[in-house]
């Protein structure tokens, strides 16, 4: 997901956003554990997400960036 569409949502939905890609990346290390992960690329794509979400509520929280303002 790009930064961008991030910044549109709402900090409610950044908070189950961020819920959701702790779930994917909890569920793609059950399956690399198992050998069943075939696209190892993801890991690193969901925690980039994550950190995202994490720079972009901080960005809020500073007040260095308004909500949707680019």
């Amino acid at each position: 997901m790009k930064p961008s569409e991030m910044r549109d949502k709402t900090d409610e939905e950044l908070t189950a956003l961020e819920t959701e890609l702790r779930d994917k990346l909890l569920k793609l290390n059950v399956a690399k554990a198992t050998q069943r992960s075939r696209n190892v690329a993801q890991f690193s794509q969901i925690r980039k997400d994550i950190a995202r979400v994490h720079t972009i509520r901080t960005e809020r929280v500073l007040g260095l960036r308004a909500k949707g303002e680019e």
